[in-house]
């Protein structure tokens, strides 16, 4: 006799899934279609159509976000809540309704006209950031960028009350941190790293002119294509191409773009780039397919996003096993400029510690100290500290502190980054998180995989594919954070495996 109401109970609870699965993939399809306009404006679009651009992309997402508001969305979500409490915790369909109610509840706080100024306010402030570097003109950038501070505090105060303002900012990135917690990380970190630093620059400095000289764009473009593919990127999933700040966006599981940025006095620039950006691409045709156009089929967050970037770009990229076996090809493309160059000179001139202006461009040791900056002056302007108007000076002012360097102009200084154009506050703090998160991961599959070098060595990557794959990739957004890495490797986010991997390598480079 129980079991019909049961049996009807299941049906009813399938039935709304589907529907909502149904409006879900409307909106990832309107999603997509703003990514679309979003990477032909950095790729292709002419300069003048900015102010269209950002008319339409402010379009879709305001249909996007009124669809996902909705009541009936919201019915849905309240039946599922109740009557979803048999189904296994990790399922896709439990994890569906609890990632899609956290979104909800979050964009419910949100007026769509806030949302809209946002987006039109971030697609003009592209063009001008690109103008302003170009010119070396921050003032040109200014109006832009003290707006998109206005309209993100603004939307912050949206999600009162909170621990700190910057609380809401962060958690979109990186779901369940708070900005007291990337302080205690990076308290813990910084006087490591600067430690570091100073040991090392008691040493005999690495001779890297080698890659100081002209070498042929064409080239370095045809060489990161030959390593994007050997590392699993296909190509007929994906494409590569040239902008100003290098990026990964996606259209879909079977179409992720890449892009670049090639410089012929920087030759590893452009590779170090690809290769990063690779990993990106990678993380997102990775996700189950099971999870398409659903808020699932997304990173767990960003940070482990940029673990799965900086993986390869460092840990693997940066690494004398990977050179073991492509620097043959890397010195056939470019024989005159290494024609007495060996694979040790160049494995130390690629991994040499040298504080930089560009935080890109930046060494391992360094790196994260170009993330605590930013996340200084971005809390101080959050908190309404510093004004955009006197952020140039305070750039160089951290720059002195934190790097012993202070840039020549705004182009090589405050205007460098892509994010704030893009109102991407609380973006930053994850690329130190993900660098963490990567020495955490590769502690683990050294121990999964015990040839795991000399497979590298050998340029045989595909294991090492197949674990991140397993491990990471498919999961998608099923998982928070701290819970995925807990899943991994038994434990949750910590410093002390990078720490240790930083100064295992710089020790055994500078001797």
């Amino acid at each position: 006799m129980e079991e019909v109401p049961i049996q009807i109970e299941r049906k009813l609870m399938k039935e709304k899934l589907i529907e909502l699965r149904k409006i879900l993939g409307k909106i990832a399809d309107l999603r997509y279609a703003a990514n679309v306009l979003d990477w032909d404006q950095q790729v292709y679009m002419p300069d003048d159509g900015d102010e269209e651009r950002g008319e339409q992309i402010a379009t879709i997402l305001e249909i996007s976000h009124n669809l996902f508001v909705s009541d009936e969305v919201g019915k849905l979500l309240m039946d599922l809540q109740s009557e979803s409490i048999d189904l296994d915790p990790n399922s896709d369909e439990a994890r569906l309704i609890k990632v899609t109610q956290r979104d909800f509840d979050k964009e419910t706080k949100i007026p769509v006209n806030l949302l809209v100024e946002l987006s039109q306010t971030t697609t003009m402030a592209h063009n001008a950031w690109v103008k302003a570097k170009t010119n070396n003109d921050f003032n040109s950038f200014q109006p832009y960028l003290e707006k998109i501070i206005e309209l993100t505090k603004q939307k912050a105060e949206c999600f009162k009350p909170y621990e700190h303002i910057y609380d809401p900012l962060l958690d979109d990135y990186e779901p369940g941190m708070l900005t007291s917690d990337v302080k205690t990380i990076f308290s813990e970190i910084r006087p490591q790293q600067v430690d570091l630093i100073k040991s090392i620059s008691k040493s005999k400095q690495i001779d890297d002119s080698f890659l100081k000289i002209k070498y042929d764009p064409s080239k370095q473009w045809q060489f990161g294509i030959d390593v994007a593919q050997a590392i699993g990127l296909d190509w007929k999933r994906s494409r590569l191409d040239t902008t100003e700040h290098p990026f990964t966006t996606t259209f879909g599981q079977k179409d992720v773009r890449i892009t670049t940025n090639v410089s012929e006095a920087i030759p590893t620039s452009a590779f170090f780039s690809t290769i990063h950006e690779t990993g990106h691409a990678l993380y997102e045709l990775g996700f189950s397919p099971s999870l398409r156009r659903t808020p699932l089929s997304n990173a767990a967050s960003l940070a482990f996003h940029e673990s799965q970037s900086r993986l390869w770009e460092n840990l693997v990229g940066r690494s004398r096993q990977f050179w073991t076996y492509f620097f043959p090809k890397f010195k056939a493309s470019f024989s005159e400029q290494l024609s007495n160059i060996d694979l040790e000179s160049f494995y130390r001139a690629i991994n040499k510690v040298e504080p930089s202006f560009i935080r890109t461009e930046s060494d391992e040791a360094t790196y994260n100290l170009h993330i605590m900056l930013r996340f200084e002056l971005e809390l101080e302007l959050i908190e309404g500290k510093l004004k955009v108007e006197h952020l140039p000076d305070a750039w160089n002012e951290c720059m002195k502190d934190y790097l012993g360097i202070i840039p020549p102009n705004d182009t090589l200084g405050v205007l460098q980054d892509v994010h704030w154009s893009a109102g991407l506050i609380g973006y930053f703090p994850t690329y130190a998180i993900g660098n963490l998160i990567s020495a955490q991961l590769w502690g683990k599959m050294h121990l999964d995989m015990a040839d795991l070098d000399d497979k590298i060595c050998k340029g045989d990557f595909e294991e090492l594919l197949s674990w991140l794959r397993t491990n990471i990739h498919q999961h998608g957004a099923k998982f928070e954070p701290q819970e995925l890495i807990q899943n991994i490797t038994g434990n949750k986010i910590e410093a002390q495996p990078y720490i240790r991997y930083l100064q295992t390598k710089y020790k055994e480079i500078y001797q």
